[in-house]
């Protein structure tokens, strides 16, 4: 039986952290944006971020998990950093190779409604304004600044992945971790038994947490 691989393509803030400590109460080994340096025992890879070992095993090896073998999952893949902007889910050669090395991965999409989304990025730190200085795949320097550009970068990003997996079910999954039965839903996806789900990484004011279960309308405002 092939050895279950975990790698998350949904965006910052869609629940990425609720999804790693989740599947870490299943016993996955999971990196999360960066590896901690108390994760490895190996220097070439602690305090590095994921994405640029993703884009490191790929251009080098063929295979971007080359250098995450340690790691069962990856819970988010992308980091914004000044200038330094990788975005791993949104490069399909990427993901193909992932799919060619690794017949057996299991894909998921952390998502939430897109307005949603958009004000948790908003209120987190800085990042609508590093989303708005960056070079990002579909949002160019320039744009990400108001409610409308962000809304339609993430429905785009969605549809992509949806049209990316269509007909691979076994390997795709769009977790709504909004969702009451996001638990099962990703249990059931994964085979494996998830004992925890819940809420992780809420913004410090309480605004855009990782969950959110408003009843709110979809479209996209200025």
């Amino acid at each position: 039986m092939s050895r279950l691989r975990v790698i998350n393509l949904g965006l910052p803030k869609s629940g990425t952290t609720t999804l790693g400590n989740a599947l870490k109460s299943a016993g996955l080994k999971v990196a999360d944006h960066r590896i901690r340096a108390r994760q490895t025992d190996d220097p070439e890879i602690a305090r590095l971020f994921v994405g640029d070992l993703l884009y490191r095993g790929y251009f080098h090896t063929g295979d971007p998990l080359a250098e995450l073998e340690e790691f069962d999952a990856v819970a988010e893949v992308s980091h914004l950093a000044g200038k330094h902007s990788v975005w791993p889910q949104m490069d399909f050669g990427l993901i193909e190779a992932i799919r060619e090395h690794h017949p057996g991965v299991r894909f998921v999409a952390t998502q939430r409604r897109a307005k949603a989304l958009s004000r948790s990025m908003l209120a987190w730190s800085n990042m609508s304004q590093r989303l708005e200085q960056a070079d990002i795949p579909g949002l160019p320097h320039g744009y990400g600044h108001t409610t409308v550009e962000r809304v339609m970068w993430i429905k785009a990003h969605y549809a992509h992945l949806r049209r990316l997996f269509r007909g691979h079910s076994d390997q795709y999954l769009e977790l709504d971790v909004a969702a009451p039965d996001a638990r099962e839903q990703l249990s059931d996806y994964l085979g494996i038994e998830v004992p925890w789900w819940g809420r992780a990484n809420v913004n410090p004011d309480g605004l855009g947490a990782d969950m959110d279960d408003e009843d709110e309308d979809e479209d996209a405002e200025a």
